[in-house]
């Protein structure tokens, strides 16, 4: 699972890609707006802002590719490692009944055709 995690604080950006690996997540980590941002973003599984200490641009900004690529996105109004440890054990309990959801779907449908 890939998780873009947009905002927090550069000298955490270690810690947060650290953590997402423990918790079996490929993490991205921008803690400042950069040039070609939609573009270094890619196609993630999901989206973590951090709101404390983010420019309301780089928050618009991964708003609206959020919903342009159809990502689901968290908003975390804290940026402390364990507001991250709960937002990615949230995330995965959610990628978990998703992929539940679809082998289910298939199942129905190798059934009934």
């Amino acid at each position: 699972m890939s998780v873009v995690i947009v905002g927090g604080h550069e000298r955490m950006e270690r810690i947060y890609k650290d953590t997402g690996k423990k918790h079996g997540c490929k993490v991205k980590v921008f803690t400042k707006m950069e040039r070609d941002f939609h573009k270094r973003i890619g196609n993630p599984d999901y989206i973590l802002m951090f709101t404390d200490v983010t420019s309301h641009k780089l928050v618009n900004t991964a708003l609206k590719i959020s919903k342009k690529k159809n990502i689901p996105n968290l908003r975390l109004h804290n940026s402390s490692l364990q507001t991250l440890e709960k937002a990615l054990e949230q995330v995965k309990g959610l990628n978990v009944k998703l992929s539940d959801v679809r082998d289910l779907e298939e199942a129905i449908l190798r059934y009934w055709y």
